[in-house]
């Protein structure tokens, strides 16, 4: 495992793409943050938003980068016919694909920690100003950052599993961000309040946001934890058929 582990890594710090991948995924959650945070208008009465979801906000487009990340740490073996040298190298199928989503965790991990940790950092300078006091020492604002750095770990790792069961860059991509982003016009759409809640509750991005949530608990379709445990589902469930599909297959 520690051959394997040292190899993937190597790989990933190595391809082109990596560095830049990180870098935006780091940027664009923070510029979207602090720009969601600076419109933030509150009237004299007060207002009902969730500071913690505003300061939060770029979680919703870095999740992207990191869609596209994950996908090209297995479908780049595929397109550039790497990955025959890395099953001749380790035969065992599972143990690469554990090491490739370990390393891959690893990396996103830290990313997601500098860009949730100064998103917090500024929404707690910004929001006062509109009415929206906000603070890393109350224990539910640490509790959505902590929360967001894995829903992006989540998000990386169901990415991963989809890539090794598509193996195409484009298609996996295409698929991955359908299940994010589609579950929450539908559930926009449909009409029935009860199928609006299904959907919200089954959704991998509605109910893995959910751990973002400091106010209005009562309410949500779904409690914090439990949504993030839906979105751990969908990420066992990819790498589940990613890795039989891998040990099925010719390379």
């Amino acid at each position: 495992m520690r051959q394997a582990l040292h190899a993937e890594w190597t790989k990933l710090r190595t391809a082109p793409g990596t560095g830049w991948l990180l870098l935006a995924c780091v940027a664009l959650t923070v510029a979207l943050s602090i720009t969601a945070a600076t419109a933030v208008t509150c009237p004299s009465t007060g207002c009902d938003l969730d500071p913690a979801r505003v300061s939060l906000t770029g979680i919703d487009l870095g999740q992207a980068v990191v869609v596209i990340l994950a996908v090209l740490a297995m479908s780049g073996e595929y397109s550039s016919g790497m990955i025959g040298l890395t099953l001749a190298a380790m035969p065992r199928r599972i143990t690469v694909l554990a090491a490739k989503a370990a390393v891959l965790t690893g990396a996103v991990l830290a990313a997601g920690s500098i860009a949730v940790l100064a998103s917090v950092l500024a929404g707690q300078v910004i929001l006062p100003g509109h009415g929206l006091p906000l603070s890393l020492a109350d224990g539910s604002v640490l509790r959505a950052a902590a929360g967001s750095v894995l829903y992006l770990a989540l998000i990386a790792l169901m990415s991963l599993g989809v890539a090794t069961a598509v193996r195409d860059a484009a298609a996996a991509i295409g698929v991955v961000l359908s299940l994010l982003y589609l579950f929450p016009i539908f559930a926009q759409v449909v009409t029935d309040p009860d199928w609006q809640q299904r959907l919200q509750q089954i959704g991998p991005m509605t109910a893995g946001l959910a751990i973002q949530a400091t106010t209005g608990l009562n309410s949500l379709p779904i409690s914090p934890w439990a949504g993030l445990g839906v979105l751990a589902a969908w990420a066992a469930t990819a790498l589940m058929v990613g890795g039989l599909l891998l040990w099925w297959r010719d390379a």
